[in-house]
């Protein structure tokens, strides 16, 4: 048994030294490339320094995958990890670092188009043609019954056709949310729904609109100006 056992311990601890040594390399999201950022952010925003950790963290994957093209394929999972892996701890940590305690109301839409329940579909269809926005809310007296989504308005002109009503198709099972709300915390709501567009509302009644492309350009609009800082 021992003449079995010591080779077999001594290529596991081999084993496990390697691992140890290949975590230990500045390729972020490794504990090594942690350690870089941890280090980068003595100097620069937490931000920055995570971006700088990712960039370098994928430059290691590009190592890793011409390597594994080369001789050893296994590099090659090792690089789609390293370069999957740093690219979304950057986009998160960047999240947080700017939405980090921003209220709703710095956010959301404020010019928008409403739709009545008595609307037919062909309002939606000019107000969707002549702009950008793809879901309406729709509003009695302020306050939001339902929305009508852009995959509602398509089942709906099939199904009924252009003067069929904005109440027979708009959707019931919406959110709301405050904006006092961060948006931090909204975000993830916001991504798990499908409806993609949460309404605004002030003592019950509709002040604005949430949805993920407004949401990303106002993270675009932050990360230049940090940049330019």
């Amino acid at each position: 048994i021992a003449v079995t056992e010591g080779p077999f311990l001594e290529r596991l601890m081999l084993v496990n030294v390697i691992l140890v040594l290949f975590n230990l390399l500045p390729a972020f999201p490794m504990d090594g490339g942690r350690m870089l950022r941890a280090l980068l952010a003595i100097r620069l925003p937490y931000g920055r320094a995570t971006r700088i950790a990712a960039s370098i963290g994928q430059a290691m994957a590009l190592l890793f995958g011409f390597v594994g093209l080369i001789g050893n394929p296994f590099l090659l999972f090792i690089a789609f990890f390293v370069w999957i892996g740093a690219a979304h701890e950057s986009n998160m940590v960047q999240i947080r670092t700017v939405l980090g305690g921003i209220p709703l109301g710095d956010v959301m839409l404020t010019e928008f188009h409403r739709l009545s329940p008595e609307d037919p579909l062909a309002r939606a269809v000019d107000l969707t043609l002549a702009g950008s926005q793809k879901d309406f809310p729709v509003v009695v007296d302020g306050r939001v019954i339902g929305v009508l989504t852009q995959s509602a308005l398509v089942k709906g002109l099939r199904e009924g056709g252009e003067s069929s009503r904005t109440a027979s198709f708009m959707r019931t099972d919406f959110e709301v949310v405050d904006p006092a709300d961060l948006a931090e915390a909204v975000l993830p709501r916001l991504q798990s729904s499908d409806l993609q567009l949460l309404p605004v509302v002030r003592d019950d009644a509709l002040i604005g609109l949430i949805n993920l492309e407004n949401v990303g350009e106002f993270l675009q609009i932050q990360r230049a100006l940090m940049d330019e800082a």
